[in-house]
């Protein structure tokens, strides 16, 4: 491993924050890549060969422990590309990796990805017993028709299926679906949504559908022949979203996530929060305080030529860099203002060196976009939500 010069590690100062510790797992592989996904997922026609990945798994996770020093884990997650694919033997060796390296107290969160295509009651069985105690669903679609359109392998009974299972063994599930779809009126959403919350589900993530770059959607769109609903329409579906939620219990935490309270991901709250996490596997990305520094780091995204980089160099690492204090403070106001909580600006002055801007930060108070918490805490209103990025790069400057 590059070593971070221990010159500079000692010449920055500690974050006396601690959001949680957090070790993501990434299994890169899908059964088929769908058409608006731009994460680091990929097709194998031949079956992967699990065991050599467990291996480099547990290499690179000796490698980030190194990094990280002694840590307490206050949540795993699992995610992908789709996980539910790995085997339960699988599974249980990552997470006994992990206990091996770091200290993983009972009964913290461990959260895996499944698709409904690919479950089954023995695999979902066998992952409860290897540790894993919360699903998240990737259901997408409550109708068969979007479903297609958006390239599922799975129909609508696959996905019953899967949350009926899902809370019969796991202790808590969640699952995804996609608003901002062609075609779709606030009707549309409000009857999905209503049959959503029948399942008895307590937390929810709520994704409006957006045209990434080097997708395939992103070439029908580019040609002119996919039409997504346009700026306003999706604003609408957005606001009718929180106000569905919201009215059955279930608001929002973050942007796009719903929980009922107690049952928020304290996985990812350990991001928006700004918190450490370790990233393990293919495209994984980090973020780690060693000694008194912050280090980002980012493993190799191609799965073999991350296999070959861990069986040379013990981890996949192509990213280690010391982040300055001001950068931090971006990440914590960009991740931070994501969250209804807001952002802590007693921590965000600790890492900037100074003050909000209080014309940038009236004006954008003055215009309904964001909203002080008493004194120690800035948060977006709904309607700030909407132009989250601009009231975002506003502040920062």
């Amino acid at each position: 491993m590059t070593a971070v010069p221990l010159d500079i590690l000692q010449a920055r100062g500690a974050d006396a924050f601690d959001p949680g510790f957090g070790v993501y797992v990434h299994w890169p592989f899908c059964a088929a890549k769908c058409p608006y996904c731009d994460f680091n997922s990929h097709v194998r026609h031949q079956p992967v060969d699990q065991p050599r990945y467990v291996e480099a798994f547990l290499a690179e996770m000796a490698a980030m422990r190194r990094l990280s020093g002694p840590r307490s884990v206050t949540s795993i997650f699992l995610g992908g590309g789709t996980p539910s694919l790995m085997h339960p033997a699988t599974v249980d060796a990552i997470l006994s990796g992990i206990a091996r390296h770091w200290h993983v107290p009972d009964g913290i969160e461990i959260t895996m990805e499944a698709n409904p295509s690919s479950v089954e009651a023995e695999r979902f069985r066998g992952y409860r017993a290897a540790g894993v105690n919360r699903v998240s669903l990737g259901v997408q679609a409550l109708n068969d028709r979007d479903l297609k359109f958006l390239g599922r392998l799975h129909d609508v009974a696959d996905a019953l299926k899967a949350i009926r299972l899902a809370r019969e063994i796991f202790p808590r599930m969640s699952f995804d679906l996609i608003y901002a779809r062609p075609g779709q009126t606030v009707a549309d959403w409000d009857r999905e949504l209503k049959e959503a919350v029948s399942y008895a589900v307590d937390h929810l993530s709520l994704y409006q559908l957006t045209i990434e770059e080097g997708t395939p959607f992103y070439g029908l769109h580019k040609a002119g022949k996919l039409a997504v609903p346009d700026g306003e329409q999706s604003a609408i579906l957005y606001e009718a979203t929180q106000e569905f939620t919201a009215r059955e219990g279930m608001p929002a935490y973050e942007v796009s996530n719903h929980a009922r309270p107690g049952a928020e991901s304290r996985h990812n709250l350990t991001y928006w929060r700004y918190g450490d996490y370790a990233g393990i596997g293919p495209g994984a990305h980090g973020r780690l305080t060693v000694g008194r520094a912050r280090v980002a780091t980012a493993t190799e995204r191609r799965p073999e030529a991350w296999l070959d980089r861990v069986a040379s160099e013990g981890h996949g690492m192509v990213v280690q860099d010391v982040l300055e204090r001001e950068e931090q403070a971006d990440e914590l106001l960009l991740m931070g203002l994501r969250l209804r909580e807001g952002v802590d600006l007693a921590r965000w002055q600790a890492l900037s060196g100074r003050d909000l801007d209080p014309a940038r930060e009236d004006f954008l108070i003055e215009h309904g976009f964001v909203e002080r918490l008493g004194n120690s805490r800035l948060r977006c209103t709904p309607a700030g939500m909407l132009i989250l990025d601009a009231v975002v790069a506003d502040l920062a400057c």
